[in-house]
């Protein structure tokens, strides 16, 4: 079995050449490439003939009859993992993934409700939760509405029809906005007034403010401003995903013969303009007015001679989840590219409207977009409260966190110290934001780039920043003269447009850049560095739970390890190997490798904890990660707790899986610890009978990370690191702050049951003196206390 498939998508700086990718599909396979098509084939490196090599993941899920429906992996994923009659019974053993994900940002939500947590973090989390509720619209429904669309008969894991899954999703989602709008209304918008900080519409400013807001139109908004008729002569114009959008109802008067009529206008607020006006306040108070209500206010400016009837904000979200078939793809760059501009076409899965808005505008919105009634979310409040995301970085330091600077790594000394040389005496563990990203990972990068003796630099990047300190490091290397090779993944979901800039620019510089593997993403976190020193070549690692972002280091709870083990490093030199060329291997004794070992390797472990179980040994299994879906992994965990296997999950996200079950899931607890931190951290413990087990890596249990994505996640062989990241769980296996538990029911309870008290009026309410510390907190004071 291969252990990838069909040969990768690759630029043609790969072959030594530096220009960029053409813009459109070209007819020519490039070089390397396999013609086999829908087998999913590679080049095998023998005669020269083609031979068809089974797509890994296929073998490792068992019969492919299932995928011979489909027209592609994507469509073959969800037929695989669907029941296949329309009469089949609900699987009690399975929570709903949809309707988990929600109650996940419920818990978000109830961050924003939690007096312990400072008032603009509180604001801040309020936008997040709107933000997540966003992606989940492009993501999540905009895929069941593709499920809908093409008529499969798939059922969820827990095996509601797409039809039942959407419904009770809109009725979560409304009984969820319903609570945002109360906890903003009665509770966050009045507390914000009383520290000064105000949010007025326009009618409620007094004679000055309204000049400034005047001006501020005049000067900055009026020149910019596109006013789009619907009319015979102008159809009804696209609205691009997440803009907001005026809309105008417009009386014009009778002239001549032309009696009079009423007209629809659109116009888009500009993205490049702040949605909260800043206008005089006294006292030294903040007050900020909607940019939209001070449009509405200036509208008869735009039509001079017309009578506005009503005007009203209103926001689209389209799908985001736009079928592409790779197989058929000759340049993964084009077919990115194109999938893009699919996706901004894209059909609407959300309308958000105010519940003021009169039935015949609504009406010509629903007609014009062509937007299903079920899919009009009538608003009580604000739209985009992600907006709100702006409100919180007000220069307020009372009203946030105490800012946290990232501890030095101890073992990792000054800049003089040589990095390579202190990973040679050890593998070194960072755990970041409470360790410096910049100190460790950005560090070795760097002095790799600096060092004469480094020959050879490869990395993965599933997700950077913008202004990425790698990539002009990675381009000073090859300037250099050193080899680099760097896999940029291009269909990182809503990160494809960065990521092909950047793919480009490194292709300019002449860095090898290779594109994907088709069918599969590369999402695991990898940096290889090679140095020639006195005794022959030596391979340097970095495995990482998180992406190589400078940004999301200092918001990310993750850890990551250096390594020059020799078993370690010659292994994800191989793995690279298959990344940009073609490679047959799939027998990796170390590394846990997916789409190839992992899943098998996993099951492996947990039915030795259950041999160990069924003997009379301690038998334990602690696992920390973002989400938990994978029905193989679930089914055999519940053998395993069956058996008398304890079983421990911190599962930030999503869980399908149900605990506390008697005779079923009675030894497994779940927890999720959610904070100023997002926990994106993944270990795997496994007790052996005292002959302990530890992995770290960028794989969650589930069925896209066991099958549909390359992953790596490594062993953690050196004792005291071992015995740290034992800590690390057990911290976060302790304390209550902050923290919910999953019951048999498939409710999520908090553990503290104070930390989201919340009084109908907080006109009185007064925080909690001294809470109790939460993981995050306790983390920050242990690597504090390490530093000194």
């Amino acid at each position: 079995m291969s252990d990838l498939p069909k040969k990768r998508k690759t630029s043609s700086a790969r072959h030594g050449q530096t220009s960029s990718a053409p813009a459109r599909p070209s007819k020519a396979r490039p070089r390397g490439a396999s013609s086999a098509g829908p087998e999913n084939a590679v080049t095998r490196p023998s005669t020269g003939q083609r031979k068809p090599v089974k797509h890994p993941a296929l073998a490792s899920v068992g019969s492919i009859e299932p995928f011979k429906q489909a027209k592609s992996i994507k469509q073959a994923k969800s037929i695989k993992q669907a029941k296949p009659t329309e009469d089949s019974t609900p699987d009690p053993l399975f929570l709903n993934r949809e309707l988990s994900w929600l109650d996940f940002n419920h818990r978000v939500l109830q961050l924003a409700a939690d007096e312990t947590v400072p008032l603009l973090e509180r604001v801040k989390f309020l936008a997040i939760f709107a933000t997540n509720l966003d992606e989940f619209f492009m993501k999540r429904i905009g895929g069941l509405h593709r499920q809908r669309a093409g008529k499969l008969a798939s059922r969820s894991l827990d095996g509601l029809t797409v039809l039942e899954q959407l419904k009770r999703i809109h009725a979560r989602i409304h009984l969820q906005l319903d609570e945002q709008v109360r906890l903003w209304f009665e509770v966050l918008h009045p507390a914000l007034k009383r520290e000064g900080i105000q949010i007025r519409r326009y009618d409620g400013l007094d004679d000055d403010q309204k000049r400034a807001a005047d001006d501020f139109f005049r000067k900055q908004v009026f020149p910019i401003l596109t006013p789009l008729a619907v009319d015979p002569a102008h159809p009804f114009p696209f609205i691009s995903n997440l803009s907001k959008s005026m809309g105008v109802l417009l009386e014009v008067p009778a002239r001549g013969n032309n009696p009079a009529e009423t007209n629809f206008v659109r116009i888009k607020l500009p993205d490049n303009l702040p949605r909260w006006v800043k206008v005089p306040a006294k006292r030294g108070d903040l007050i900020f007015v909607p940019l939209e209500s001070v449009i509405g206010a200036n509208l008869q400016s735009l039509f001079p001679g017309l009578t506005v009837l009503e005007h009203h904000l209103f926001r689209v979200t389209r799908n985001a989840d736009v079928e592409t078939d790779e197989e058929d793809a000759d340049d993964l760059l084009a077919m990115v590219t194109e999938e893009l501009r699919r996706r901004r076409m894209a059909g609407v899965v959300r309308l958000e409207i105010p519940l003021t808005m009169s039935p015949r505008m609504r009406q010509l919105l629903v007609e014009g977009l062509e937007v299903d009634p079920t899919d009009v979310y009538l608003m009580h409040g604000p739209l985009d409260m992600d907006d709100l995301m702006q409100l919180s970085s007000i220069d307020r330091p009372d009203l946030k966190y105490d800012i946290w600077h990232p501890i030095h790594p101890p073992r990792l000394g000054d800049e003089s110290t040589d990095f390579l040389s202190v990973i040679r005496s050890g593998d070194v563990l960072v755990h970041h934001p409470y360790e410096s990203f910049k100190a460790s990972v950005e560090r070795f990068v760097e002095s790799a780039v600096n060092d004469p003796k480094v020959l050879a630099i490869k990395m993965t990047l599933y997700r950077t920043s913008q202004d990425s300190p790698f990539v002009p490091a990675l381009i000073r290397a090859a300037e250099a003269g050193k080899q680099v090779a760097v896999l940029i993944e291009l269909k990182a979901r809503f990160d494809e447009q960065r990521n092909v800039e950047l793919a480009q620019r490194l292709e300019k510089a002449g860095v090898h850049v290779v594109y994907g593997i088709v069918g599969l993403k590369t999402h695991t976190k990898l940096a290889v560095v090679v140095r020639e020193e006195t005794d022959g070549l030596r391979t340097y690692a970095h495995i990482g739970t998180g992406n190589y972002n400078s940004r999301t280091a200092q918001l990310y709870g993750d850890l990551g390890l250096f390594t020059c083990d020799h078993g370690i490093t010659a292994e994800i030199i191989e793995l690279f190997h298959s990344l940009t060329g073609v490679s047959l291997k799939d027998d990796y004794q170390k590394l846990l490798i997916a789409p190839v070992t992992m899943r098998k390797r996993f099951l492996q472990m947990i039915d030795r904890e259950i041999e160990h179980a069924r003997a009379g040994r301690r038998a334990h299994i602690w696992a920390k990660m973002n989400a938990l879906q994978d029905e193989k992994i679930i089914r055999r965990l519940y053998e395993a707790s069956s058996a008398g296997v304890q079983i421990d999950l911190i599962v930030r996200g999503f869980c399908c899986l149900v605990p506390g079950v008697p005779g079923l899931s009675e030894n497994i607890r779940i927890r999720s610890i959610l904070g100023r931190f997002l926990e994106h951290s993944r270990i795997y413990r496994f007790h052996n009978a005292g002959q302990e087990e530890i992995y770290l890596g960028s794989a969650d249990w589930m069925s896209r990370n066991l099958d549909w994505r390359v992953e790596a996640i490594t062993p953690v062989l050196d004792p005291a690191h071992q015995q740290r990241i034992r800590d690390i769980l057990e911290i976060n296996l302790s304390t209550t702050r902050h923290v919910w538990h999953l019951c048999p029911d498939g409710q999520w309870s908090p553990l503290d049951p104070g930390q989201n008290a919340q009084k109908a009026s907080s006109s009185d309410a007064k925080p909690r003196t001294k809470p109790p510390r939460c993981a995050q907190e306790q983390l920050m004071r242990i690597t504090l206390n390490s530093a000194r």
